[in-house]
């Protein structure tokens, strides 16, 4: 990680290197680290530039850095990149210092919805990244704060550690310029950030192949036992049909009965339930029978795939154990198998099984709008490919309360023509001209939350708020509009599936 002499020096940098640039994408590649790529002018040459950021708080890597271009982004947003992208959509660095003159390194973000802070907290295995409001209050953090300061939490204001300071230490690149500090740093920390990436990435298949294998394994069993029982069926129908010619011989109390097989000559004793009538014995008989000829026909077309689905973990457990030890080829040979679809399923499954936040950091995480709203009232949330959020009312009287009292002048209403339905309610953060993937995505919440979400195409009128009024007296979820455009939407069922993915819980 880096000494508090080379956070010193890197403070100085992006304060006057990095001043004035604006926020394009935040990128979150992992649970550890975060990258941002940014816009602003050469103040030597007067001319624009693309710069990327690099944070990471993984132990004794941690630190920050630039990078040539952003990393890849992961399918489903994480939760951290996500409130960025909501709140620090476009946002401005104001600057950078050192709190506490410690290694906890603050970025001023100015963003339409106020100032924020961006605080890296470089302290081996308890380092973080922390959004700060500006109360100084913990609105996000990268990493749970029970894992790294417990003392800290969601909603509080951030207080630097009891600690003493650490030594100021050494700065491993003196010779380097201000122009190549950062990515000095990286070139340094990179091939270490790929072997850890390696072994987390080694680390998570092994769990997720195993985990599932024992699964499908377990699956297979019961499969075949089902179908060793099912191998009984023609015994029971057989039993029914010898009952039958000795129903008025039984009595109820009986136990069994042993009746002469006609066919074989031989005599067969079947056992009976002494609580049952005759009748009833022979129904269960036959009920018997027909349950386990239905387990026959399902577990006879389920087992040919559980063996397949078998014999692919096994495989892929093989390849993990056999790919080469170290080196950028082993993260790339890693890389490829977690991408294959169904490996990706299961590692995205293993994700979305961490510990989920209580009630309190919930309401934290809530955008300042809507943390005193009744829960009932609450809208559902969205993002946009874009980042920008996407609110859906839940009720009518839901509906009322997001487009008369939650939007602003700006925000973008959209309701489909000519069936009732969801308000829902792009959040543009003051634009005048939203990104067309934005408007599409809200167009399709507002199709699938109405009357018509099964139609192939639909037309979605779009108005901005200001336009929406509410008539004294109208029942709820009656509004009126005037002006706006009519988007004739054609449905997408990949945009669809990717904006309900993104729902911010």
């Amino acid at each position: 990680m880096l000494s508090l002499k080379e956070l010193r020096r890197v403070a100085g940098i992006v304060d006057s290197d990095f001043r004035g640039h604006r926020v394009e994408r935040w990128v979150q590649p992992d649970a550890t680290s975060l990258a941002l790529s940014l816009y602003g002018r050469n103040p030597e040459q007067d001319e624009g530039r693309k710069r990327c950021l690099y944070f990471s708080c993984h132990g004794d890597l941690a630190r920050i850095s630039e990078l040539e271009r952003l990393p890849r982004a992961p399918e489903r947003p994480p939760a951290f990149s996500s409130y960025l992208r909501a709140h620090l959509s476009r946002a401005v660095i104001k600057g950078a210092r050192l709190l506490e003159d410690d290694r906890q390194l603050v970025l001023r973000f100015s963003a339409r919805e106020g100032e924020f802070e961006l605080l890296l907290g470089i302290m081996g295995g308890r380092s973080n990244l922390y959004v700060l409001d500006g109360a100084q209050k913990i609105v996000a953090a990268l990493r749970s704060p029970t894992e790294t300061r417990p003392e800290l939490s969601l909603g509080e204001r951030y207080q630097s550690p009891s600690s003493s300071k650490p030594a100021p230490g050494e700065d491993r690149w003196p010779k380097a310029t201000a122009d190549s500090y950062l990515t000095e740093i990286e070139g340094f920390y990179g091939p270490k950030t790929g072997e850890i990436e390696a072994a987390d990435l080694l680390r998570r298949l092994s769990k997720v192949l195993k985990r599932e294998s024992k699964s499908a394994r377990r699956r297979l069993g019961k499969i075949e036992a089902e179908l060793a029982e099912a191998d009984h069926a023609d015994e029971y129908a057989r039993h029914g049909e010898l009952l039958k010619s000795v129903l008025g011989k039984i009595s109820q109390g009986d136990d069994e009965i042993r009746v002469p097989d006609y066919e074989t000559g031989e005599e067969v004793r079947i056992p009976l339930d002494p609580k049952k009538t005759p009748k009833a014995n022979l129904e269960a008989a036959f009920k018997r029978y027909q349950k386990l000829l239905r387990r026959l026909t399902k577990a006879g077309g389920q087992v040919a795939s559980a063996r397949e689905w078998l014999e692919f973990l096994d495989l892929q457990l093989v390849r993990i154990a056999e790919e080469p030890e170290a080196g950028e080829a082993r993260l790339a040979a890693l890389q490829r198998i977690a991408g294959i679809d169904a490996v990706r399923k299961l590692l995205n499954k293993l994700d979305a099984t961490a510990p989920s936040p209580g009630p309190e950091d919930n309401k934290n995480r809530l955008p300042a709008r809507l943390r005193d709203v009744p829960t009932r009232l609450v809208p559902r949330r969205y993002l946009s490919l874009d980042g920008l959020e996407i609110w859906v009312g839940r009720s009518d009287e839901g509906n009322d309360h997001l487009t008369m009292r939650l939007a602003r002048g700006k925000d973008l209403f959209f309701h489909v023509e000519g069936a009732p339905g969801s308000h829902v309610i792009l959040r543009t953060e003051g634009r005048e001209d939203p990104p067309a993937d934005s408007l599409l995505d809200a167009c399709e919440l507002a199709v699938r939350f109405s009357k018509q979400k099964n139609a192939g195409s639909a037309e979605v009128h779009a108005v901005p708020i200001k336009n929406i009024s509410k008539p004294k007296g109208a029942k709820r979820g009656l509004v009126y509009v005037t002006g706006g455009k009519t988007i004739h939407l054609r449905r997408e069922p990949e945009r669809l599936t990717r904006v309900l993915e993104s729902k911010i819980e």
